[in-house]
């Protein structure tokens, strides 16, 4: 089984429209509420490929009570800590262009966090465990790594972070991070503009502990390197409807491959498509749309 951590969970209500304007009334023309935060993405993607997930994290109020019968109603497994307040509501909306309206979540106390911890610790030993996305303010920013640090025995930590909350998780070792282009970019403040500088930057986040690196570059593809290999992967060619979850979506299907298979690059080659077919669809992605693009996503040895 793999488990996520969602620290900040959300519903995520997406509304399309045709135009939007600013200071006037605007209608919708179709809506959607679906649980919310990277973590949870990363669950719900996990159990459309079939593979076994349960989703960690804080949970709240009659909002939370959404996102947990919606997850259990699809067939995620939940553990969440109940805590004071309510999850957070987010707004998506797709015209034109993409505007996001993002809540700022329930506080967080320091015995919920303690709380998590204690489950973490209780999980398998060989347990692969994704913390993912950003936390409430209430939260200190290296909270993912404090997390690692107090984990008594062995774990396979998957990170998605940004900025500094990223970096302090690297002298623990996390098995694999995936940060974006632009993420890498603010990182190292730096501005990347070729593959050869993906690597350069990828590499350095090796050194500074990371055991695999994926780099999300959107419709360009994605890089993958650890210290033995580096390889890019072509991404499918298709119309973008929702880039919200494709990243989450990649790092889902590059492990329902690696649990079973331990092949990098074919789990590498899956998660890039996994992430195609989220971004060419309006919510997550399904297992016969990743299968579909399988084929159109080409990896190659990159030599410098």
């Amino acid at each position: 089984m793999i488990y996520t951590v969602t620290c900040n969970p959300s519903i995520d209500y997406i509304i399309q429209l045709d135009t939007f304007k600013v200071g006037a009334l605007n209608k919708v023309m179709e809506d959607f509420k679906f649980p919310g935060g990277k973590g949870i993405n990363v669950s719900r993607v996990l159990n459309n490929l079939a593979v076994k997930t349960k989703a960690l994290g804080f949970i709240g109020g009659f909002t939370g009570k959404y996102v947990v019968d919606f997850l259990e109603k699809e067939g995620v497994e939940t553990d969440f800590i109940a805590v004071d307040g309510d999850t957070r509501i987010n707004v998506k909306i797709k015209s034109k262009e993409e505007t996001e309206i993002n809540a700022g979540g329930p506080e967080i106390k320091d015995k919920d966090l303690l709380e998590l911890i204690e489950k973490i610790n209780a999980l398998p030993e060989d347990a692969f465990v994704v913390l993912a996305g950003n936390v409430q303010r209430s939260l200190s920013q290296n909270v993912y790594a404090q997390i690692m640090k107090n984990t008594l025995s062995k774990k396979s930590f998957i990170v998605d972070a940004v900025g500094q909350a990223l970096l302090e998780t690297l002298p623990h070792k996390p098995f694999m991070i995936k940060p974006n282009k632009e993420e890498l970019e603010d990182l190292f403040k730096v501005k990347i503009n070729t593959i050869e500088e993906v690597v350069f930057y990828g590499k350095r986040l090796l050194t500074l502990g990371a055991e695999n690196v994926i780099i999300s570059l959107g419709k360009e593809g994605a890089v993958f390197l650890n210290k033995e290999i580096q390889y890019y992967a072509y991404a499918p060619l298709g119309k973008a409807v929702n880039t919200v979850g494709a990243g989450d979506s990649l790092i889902a299907g590059f492990l329902s491959k690696y649990v079973h298979s331990r092949d990098l690059l074919e789990s590498f080659r899956y998660g890039v498509a996994a992430g195609s077919a989220t971004a060419f669809s309006v919510d997550l992605c399904k297992k016969d749309q990743v299968e579909n693009l399988l084929s159109e996503v080409k990896v190659e040895e990159i030599k410098i």
